[in-house]
């Protein structure tokens, strides 16, 4: 594994210096400071990565579809070259197993490769042709095509439970860059070691493929000292963002107070409810409780799908159930968390739950005292309580999920109205059960991707894949943060009237 780490910024494929003020990743698993020290750029940095972006746009936005695609793939091979380093660094930052990392490292070169091929055959462009008709009555239509273009410098955060997938080379970065966007990704703090190599990975691509320095930069350090300068810089043209509710309204507030408003397409938290019918129950209990005791405990359950609200129907069948549950949760090990602030907030809010007068343990399996384990917490209430706590209706990121008990569907109705949007909602029923179709459309309504008889942990890479869904679960339902038409939201539509064929640009020829 590679042993020392430059530590700063790289802007526009040069290192910047700093010898002051660093700071180091720290293991989740044995708390202890691993090998390297990192430094956070300074706003003067910020500003330089920026320019450099916004110089480097008008020859990448004229790079053809081809030297992107040899670009993307080329990060790709440079990715899949370093992996072992890669990702046994990504291990140690993290916690995550190598099964789990080598899984995320193969989505994220295979996303590579998706946008490349895209790239490569320009159907991005969505382009449409409406030809002339001078002899229309009783005014003559002019020649109209109408195409994509991409929009600017793309500012991208990375996110800390995907260290490789929603990070410096995730899918934000990938589609951006794929439709001629220069790229300044903000690596998180947790996994400094990690972005740094996958940094050097995009460079050195950039390199080869004789693209302009400036197409990519990372900047090591602090969102809260980072984002704001980011998000208000006037080169910046778009943002994509992976995290908290909290974070996610600051960049948007700042992002519309901006003389120039931007978007920022922000994907934040998501309860990804569950209903589970009474039909579901008689026919297969014990499958659905294997798959609800994996979604909600894998890796700690620090997935953005984790399901945290389950719909359970009041009476003897749902009672059973929950014991189901418990006995299984004594056989699944607590698994560190991936940093202290993770671990804190998740601790904190277990707590505050907890000592709520209607709610109850369903199975508790406590962590070990001292280290950054999460505790597993199974709870229950009803949906009179929820319907009026606050608290029971928010997202707690880590190994928690509420069994809300229902008695008529008209409760069902209510909760799933009083949570809001949703990146999934998810439905377990028989076949032929008349209430399912009756709950569709509110599903509908409420959630970017709809599951039957399934749990929403596990994310699919292709063109029929919705990850998003509406407020506040994401900034903007119409888009997606996966899959090839997450590049929509860096490009923007523009038409082409009575052009000359001397003057058509290339890709409308």
């Amino acid at each position: 594994m590679a042993s020392s780490f430059h530590g700063g910024s790289l802007i526009a494929g040069k290192q910047i210096h700093r010898s002051a003020g660093g700071f180091t990743a720290v293991s989740p698993v044995t708390l202890e400071a691993l090998p390297g020290e990192f430094f956070p750029a300074s706003t003067e940095e910020v500003d330089l990565a920026m320019a450099e972006a916004r110089d480097a746009f008008p020859a990448f936005r004229a790079s053809s579809g081809k030297t992107r695609a040899g670009f993307l793939e080329a990060i790709a091979d440079n990715l899949a070259s370093t992996s072992d380093d890669l990702l046994e660094r990504a291990r140690l930052e993290t916690g995550l197993p190598i099964p789990r990392l080598k899984s995320e490292l193969d989505r994220t070169t295979g996303h590579l490769r998706m946008f490349a091929a895209i790239s490569r055959d320009r159907s991005w462009l969505d382009l449409r042709h409406e030809p002339a008709l001078p002899d229309r009555k009783p005014v003559p239509r002019p020649e109209l095509r109408r195409a994509f273009r991409p929009i600017g410098p793309v500012v991208v955060f990375g996110s800390s439970n995907f260290p490789l997938a929603y990070s410096v080379a995730g899918g934000d970065t990938a589609s951006a860059l794929a439709t001629g966007n220069p790229v300044v990704v903000k690596g998180h703090e947790a996994h400094p070691g990690t972005s740094e190599l996958v940094a050097q990975a995009i460079v050195s691509a950039a390199r080869t493929m004789g693209l302009p320095a400036g197409v990519f930069s990372l900047l090591q350090g602090s969102g809260k000292e980072l984002g704001i300068p980011l998000v208000t810089h006037r080169a910046t043209r778009a943002v994509g963002f992976t995290g908290s509710t909290h974070a996610g309204r600051i960049f948007i507030h700042a992002a519309a107070r901006r003389p120039d408003p931007i978007p920022v397409f922000a994907e934040m938290g998501s309860l990804n409810p569950i209903v589970i019918l009474p039909s579901a129950l008689k026919e297969s209990p014990g499958h659905i409780v294997e798959l609800l005791v994996a979604s909600i405990t894998t890796d700690a359950g620090q997935f953005c799908t984790k399901p945290g609200i389950i719909l359970l129907p009041e009476g003897a069948d749902g009672e059973k159930f929950m014991e189901l549950i418990a006995g299984k949760v004594k056989g699944i090990p607590t698994v560190p968390m991936l940093h202290r602030g993770i671990h804190s907030s998740f601790s904190e809010g277990a707590e505050k739950l907890r000592a709520l007068p209607s709610v109850a343990a369903v199975a508790i399996k406590e962590a070990a005292s001292g280290t950054l384990e999460g505790s597993i917490h199974i709870l229950r209430t009803n949906a009179e309580a929820l319907l009026a706590e606050g608290l029971l209706r928010q997202e707690y990121f880590g190994p928690l999920s509420i069994f809300v008990t229902w008695s008529s569907v008209d409760q069902i109705y209510d909760i799933l109205r009083a949570l809001g949007g949703q990146i999934t909602a998810s439905l377990f029923t028989a076949e032929d059960d008349p209430t399912a179709a009756s709950l569709l459309p509110l599903l509908e309504e409420s959630a970017g991707r709809l599951i039957v008889n399934g749990v929403p942990t596990g994310v699919e890479v292709n063109s029929a894949i919705q990850h998003g869904g509406p407020w506040p679960a994401c900034s903007d339902s119409r888009f997606s943060a996966v899959g090839p038409t997450a590049l929509l939201r860096f490009v923007r539509p523009v038409s082409y009237q009575n052009f000359p064929a001397a003057l058509l640009p290339d890709f409308l020829r």
